[in-house]
């Protein structure tokens, strides 16, 4: 089964962002199986149902720490699923190549007998009771047997455990834990971009400051330019042309 694709993820971003986003897409992809995992003969769709377990399981293995307790709590239950739904493909495995095998025994066993009736108008029922693997026959149909019983017995725990989550709202918890944690990383970017916002503005206005305060000084410079240099006036001082007082 081939794992849904995780929109957005950006290596520049935090790691509980990107872990947050993974985790809802590996949520929401193991909750897609249940309705028809839940179905007892669906043995497709309960393996796909335990892939998608281990991967929620391996994405919290490593992240659980972003999303407290939810975290943690989920990563037990994507683990127990695992587990059942492991042991119960195991009879979805084992039980189809015991009934092969058995129905290859009983093949070879009536060729067998039919070789041994020879040119008889009918076969006697004691040489069927004589073939080789006439024990074997046995020991298959046993196992056959346990593995169903068994395959039921672990259906109804996986049945169990699926819906006891659901009432406890193990899968609940973590989906709002991973919202909120996307919702958090959201603020804390429109907060970034606000604080570099003002960052620009401020750096703009020291600019300004700066280009104001040279045209000041040199408006200050041109003016004193243009005034020339100043003359005092005063008791020993003379006008153009004027004379000084003689004395008497």
């Amino acid at each position: 089964m081939k794992a849904r694709k995780v929109e957005k993820l950006k290596p520049a971003r935090s790691l509980d962002e990107n872990a947050a986003r993974t985790i809802r897409v590996r949520l929401e992809e193991l909750r897609s199986f249940a309705p028809a995992a839940l179905e007892v003969d669906n043995s497709r769709e309960q393996h796909d149902m335990r892939i998608a377990a281990k991967r929620l399981r391996y994405v919290l293995e490593a992240t659980e720490f972003c999303f407290g307790k939810p975290g943690q709590t989920a990563r037990r239950r994507a683990r127990d699923l695992q587990d059942v739904l492991g042991e119960l493909h195991d009879c979805d495995v084992m039980l189809p190549r015991v009934e092969g095998h058995l129905a290859e025994l009983r093949s070879g066993a009536a060729g067998e007998v039919r070789e041994r009736a020879g040119d008889a108008d009918d076969v006697d029922p004691t040489l069927a009771a004589r073939t080789r693997h006439r024990t074997a026959y046995r020991g298959l149909e046993v196992l056959a047997v346990y593995l169903e019983a068994r395959r039921a017995l672990l259906f109804d725990r996986f049945r169990d455990l699926w819906a006891a989550q659901e009432r406890l709202g193990t899968w609940d918890a973590l989906d709002r834990a991973a919202t909120r944690v996307l919702r958090e990383a959201k603020e804390r970017r429109k907060a970034a971009r606000r604080a570099e916002a003002a960052e620009r503005e401020l750096i703009e206005a020291e600019r300004i400051r700066r280009e104001a305060a040279e045209r000041v000084r040199a408006a200050a410079a041109e003016l004193a330019q243009a005034q020339g240099p100043t003359r005092l006036s005063g008791p020993g001082n003379l006008g153009v042309g004027g004379t000084s007082e003689t004395q008497s």
